[in-house]
Formats: C-alpha cells, sequence, structure tokens
C-alpha cells in the first residue's frame, strides 16, 4: 500500500518541485547499504563468501577426483580403454587423492574374491555339486591304479 501511495504521490512531487533533488531508487544503493550493513562489514561478508565458495570447490574437485581414481580402477581391472577426462581431473587434485575408506575396503574385497576365483580351488567350488575331498581321493585311486599297472607292464 505504502508503495501504491509513494508511486502515485512521488511521481507527482517530483514534477511539482521540476526534480530540484536527486532521489536515489532502490537500485542505484550501495549492496552495503541495501543489506543494512556498514562498508566494512560488507567486505568482511564478501571476503567469507569467497573463502566458502573456494573450500566448496576444493571439496568439490577433490569427490571428482576421488570418483575418477574409482574409474579409473574399474577400467584397469575390466581392460576398458582410459578416459582422458578421468586422468586430468585427478592430476589436477594432485597427490591428495585418497579413496574414502569404504570404497577401499570394497576394492580390496572384490581384489580378494577375483584371487580366491583364479585358483582352481576356487574354479572347482563354482562348479555345483562337486565333493573335492571325493574328487581328491579319485585322482589318488587313479594314480594308485596307473602305478600298478607300470609295474605290472613287460615292456618298462
Amino acid at each position: 500500500m505504502a508503495f501504491m501511495v509513494k508511486h502515485v504521490v512521488g511521481g507527482q512531487l517530483k514534477n511539482l518541485t521540476g526534480g530540484l533533488t536527486e532521489e536515489k531508487s532502490e537500485g542505484e544503493k550501495s549492496d552495503a547499504a541495501a543489506q543494512g550493513m556498514t562498508q566494512e562489514e560488507f567486505e568482511q561478508y564478501q571476503q567469507q563468501l569467497e573463502e566458502e565458495k573456494q573450500e566448496r570447490e576444493a571439496n568439490f574437485a577433490q569427490k571428482k577426483a576421488e570418483r575418477a581414481t574409482v574409474r579409473t580402477h574399474f577400467r584397469e581391472k575390466y581392460r576398458l580403454p582410459k578416459n582422458e577426462l578421468d586422468e586430468t581431473q585427478i592430476q589436477q587434485a594432485g597427490d591428495d587423492v585418497v579413496l574414502p575408506t569404504e570404497l577401499a575396503k570394497m576394492i580390496a574385497e572384490d581384489n580378494q574374491e577375483e584371487a580366491h576365483k583364479q585358483s582352481v580351488l576356487g574354479q572347482l567350488s563354482n562348479i555345483q555339486n562337486v565333493d573335492i575331498d571325493q574328487l581328491k581321493d579319485k585322482a589318488q585311486a587313479t594314480l594308485e591304479d596307473l602305478k600298478k599297472q607300470t609295474e605290472n607292464c613287460n615292456l618298462m
């Protein structure tokens, strides 16, 4: 309501006085005055905002580098082509790239599982309904049979 009165009456008063007085419009006020601060307080506030922004950007760059490290790990693991963007992000973060502990644990567990799966016993355990002890017994029995046959062989 006050705005309407000021707008309607203010324009007519300005015309009446001939525009002798200069009024600052709201857009022309300094930023500090607009926010109700002194210029010094406003500068401190702006500096604080800038520091917070830089800290957020640094944290964001660190997270991006961590993600790039994980992607690079999986690309190496599965022999996928490398991505230049990931390498660039890692280099920008410097040597400060450390995987989060949860991800490091997951990767270590994956590596252990892969090592177990690549072993012969790991491959045999993947086959269902196989008794490893029974297989060992059969293999030993077969070896013993072969030894007996070779002992009885006339050619040897």
